[in-house]
């Protein structure tokens, strides 16, 4: 292989994880994690086990108008919040063992100066431009109201409770004169509109490039929800979108201007910056600034440095595929999504999630009751990948006891056990492999090939069922070869149906570990390996702060135990769950919304 041939090998193995940035006014709820930050972990963690370049990145939104308005019903400050609710969502990660390379803050020095930067490069190159725009008012408070203070009438769907930006019924972005009896989400006060002076980025100017980039290459790979909405704002045609506000919290609008002195940068322009500018902070916290690079930069023929993948929720896909795409452009030179995975909605018992109701399950307290593995198994298993799923209490309680109780655990538990004891804790030494010997193994490495495209192609949710279709094949296998009996006439044959079994076992906790780190790792150990044997060291960077740790990352491959290699002591992997927990758990909800 020639050397520029090597060099596209390396480029094409860079990945960057980018992960949509959580309003800070208050913990996660289940939602969230099973459609973003699960989804995020599981694919970084299956690239680096692959030995991919791979850096994830994200952090708290701190400006977004959710932490202004709970400021002012308490009667504190914006960042008074942010340091009550940034530590719980680090804590939640921590607990879930969701890990970041880096989870910031928007508070920064460093993403207020990345995010100016890009103001004034597109203002420079003429993507940004000044004009008078109706802004909402309330006459009550003698103030103008961020877009996310108004309520109304949604024009696309008549939803009564559209927000001033956005309809979470049917996901159209709004501004808020197009709503039907807009008024005050505070006080229910009127809204009148009056003019404002303010900057708006050209997307009219920044839609061909837009549209040749969409165009330049097979798209297909894109989930439907990501084309659909991107699709359905390209044909209505792109126009220029209002990126200050009449604001007192945010980025400084960094003009020389006494007309913005008190207006600040809208928060969605600079929540999308994030991705860079938390790039650029890893970099500077590791001491190599242009660190960065390796993810973003375009070499001197516009190639890109490797694939950036979007996790977010189905409401914020037009702002991954058009927008910050289209300030890219306009900046110029840096690297484009390659894919946007955006995920559907997570519903509760058959209803929507709701905070204002509290009708939501939510991250603190579920973690106090139940394995990581279990919620992150269940939340996977349900995933609002493709559609709204649904997460029920009786589904969670049969799922985890009946799938990862039952079939996987239970296959882990009886054969290890089995090994620890009738061969001396010893892997024992297998002979001739006969027909079902060969086909278990057969099965196992096409498994193995099979989910591996799958979560290549970040279809997690299938990936994780095909892992427990594999467990239930070797479930089924050890129950036509019963070992635990032919051993008391044979010996040699049931340790070979052992041997064979563990090998299952050990590709198994390859598949699953980047779904169920906690399990993965503990297995490791059962089979006799060390910190280093299969799994690797690998420098990731998450600290209590958010940033700088190691990690041990499993490697992506079908390994062999080898006989005569020594166990240790098997454990259970997994808790078996009490059926009165389900009810538990409803009565919970239920009281929770009384309350």
């Amino acid at each position: 292989m020639t050397a520029e041939n090597n060099q596209e090998k390396k480029e094409k193995e860079r990945i960057l994880v980018s992960v949509a940035w959580p309003y800070v006014n208050g913990p996660f709820h289940a939602g969230h994690i099973s459609g973003v930050y699960l989804p995020a972990d599981i694919f970084a963690r299956f690239q680096r086990a692959r030995g991919r370049d791979v850096i994830m990145v994200s952090g708290s939104d701190c400006h977004g108008t959710p932490i202004t308005i709970r400021a002012e019903q308490e009667g504190v400050t914006p960042v008074d919040i942010v340091n009550r609710y940034h530590p719980q969502i680090l804590a939640t990660l921590d607990k879930l063992g969701i890990e970041f390379d880096l989870f910031t803050k928007t508070l920064t020095d460093n993403h207020y100066a990345v995010t100016q930067d890009i103001f004034l490069k597109l203002l420079e190159k003429g993507f940004i431009y000044k004009e008078i725009m109706t802004g909402s008012y309330s006459e009550a408070q003698g103030r103008f109201l961020p877009d996310r203070y108004v309520e109304g009438v949604c024009p696309f769907c008549s939803n009564p409770k559209a927000r001033g930006d956005q309809c979470d019924v049917c996901g159209n972005q709004l501004d808020p004169i197009q709503l039907g009896n807009p008024h005050s989400r505070e006080d229910g006060s009127p809204i009148t509109f009056r003019e404002t002076e303010h900057y708006f980025l050209d997307l009219g100017k920044l839609q061909p490039d837009l549209q040749a980039w969409i165009d330049s290459q097979d798209r297909s790979y894109w989930r439907d929800n990501t084309v659909a909405y991107t699709k359905n704002w390209l044909e209505r045609g792109l126009h220029g979108r209002a990126i200050t506000r009449d604001l007192e919290w945010g980025v400084p609008v960094p003009v020389d201007d006494p007309a913005f002195k008190d207006k600040r940068i809208y928060v969605w322009f600079d929540a999308v910056i994030g991705y860079l500018s938390a790039s650029k902070e890893l970099a500077n916290r590791l001491g190599k600034p242009d660190y960065w690079e390796r993810w973003w930069k375009l070499d001197e023929n516009g190639k890109s440095p490797g694939r950036s993948y979007y996790f977010l929720a189905k409401d914020n896909i037009t702002f991954h595929t058009i927008i910050w795409p289209a300030m890219l452009l306009g900046y110029g030179g840096l690297d484009l999504p390659y894919d946007v995975p955006a995920a559907e909605f997570l519903n509760l018992e058959g209803e929507k999630m709701s905070t204002s109701q509290n009708w939501a399950l939510w991250m603190p307290a579920i973690q106090e009751r139940y394995q990581p593995d279990q919620l992150r198994y269940y939340l996977t298993a349900v995933a609002p990948e493709t559609r709204d799923s649904n997460w029920a209490w009786t589904d969670f309680v049969s799922r985890i006891n009946n799938e990862l109780v039952g079939t996987y655990g239970n296959l882990v538990n009886r054969v290890l056990t089995n090994v620890y004891k009738n061969y001396d804790g010893t892997v024992p030494t297998p002979g001739p492999l006969d027909a079902s010997d060969q086909a278990l193994l057969a099965g196992r490495d096409e498994a193995f090939d099979r989910i591996t495209e799958m979560l290549e192609g970040v279809h997690l949710r299938d990936a994780l069922k095909e892992a427990l279709v594999l467990a239930s094949a070797a479930n089924k296998y050890l129950d036509e070869k019963a070992p635990w009996k032919v051993i008391k006439t044979d010996r040699a044959a049931a340790g070979t149906t052992f041997w064979v079994a563990l090998q299952v076992i050990n590709t198994l906790k390859v598949l699953t570990y980047p779904f169920l780190p906690f399990a993965a790792e503990r297995l490791h150990g059962f089979l006799g390996f060390e910190a280093g044997d299969g799994v690797s060291e690998s420098y990731s960077g998450q600290e209590k702060d958010g940033v700088l740790a190691v990690r041990p990352t499993a490697q992506w491959a079908v390994e062999e135990v080898p006989a005569g290699q020594k166990l240790n002591q098997p454990q259970i992997l997994f808790n078996k769950l009490d059926e009165k927990v389900a009810e538990e758990e409803k009565q919970r909800l239920l009281d929770s919304r009384k309350s």
